[in-house]
């Protein structure tokens, strides 16, 4: 395997484990702001004003950042009966099709992302008192490992032949 492939998927790996490992920090987060303010709303009969925010937020930072693991897993949805009976090259340029997609797909939502959380960067969010740009910024982080996880699917000589990988 050459140098600069060998150095990608190494890159690669480490992010999509650490994006991983925060959307599971951000999954107990709303875990854990959902279950206070239940508690609060139903045994206090005061509801908490932050929570139901921090929960919102986690939840969008959690999809947003394990995306890249199932794009690297070959865990999302897939319409995989043209790859697997595909051969040599035309299953080569299929899979360049997949891959491509996903990477304009997520360029896209990076541009956009990044263009929404300038704009809104001095509003807050209800609740929490932090700029709503903390919440958009989901958007293009979770898109840069996205297309990471996505060129190095492709380029992985090791990847399993499963349905709905990329």
């Amino acid at each position: 395997m050459r140098p600069l492939v060998r150095a990608v998927l190494a890159a690669e790996r480490i992010a999509t484990q650490a994006a991983l490992a925060a959307a599971c920090f951000a999954l107990a987060l709303a875990v854990g702001a959902g279950a206070w303010q239940v508690f609060t709303r139903f045994v206090l009969a005061q509801p908490s004003p932050w929570s139901e925010a921090l929960v919102r937020q986690a939840l969008v930072w959690m999809v947003l950042l394990g995306v890249a693991g199932a794009i690297r897993h070959g865990a999302l949805v897939a319409i995989d009966v043209a790859r697997q009976a595909a051969r040599g090259r035309v299953r080569l340029a299929i899979e360049l099709v997949t891959v491509v997609s996903i990477c304009v797909l997520f360029g896209a939502l990076f541009w956009f992302g990044w263009s929404m959380a300038e704009r809104v960067r001095f509003q807050t969010i209800a609740g929490l008192e932090v700029s709503i740009a903390w919440g958009y910024a989901a958007i293009p982080v979770g898109a840069v490992f996205a297309i990471l996880a996505a060129v190095a699917a492709v380029l992985d000589p090791r990847r399993p032949d499963v349905p709905g990988q990329v």
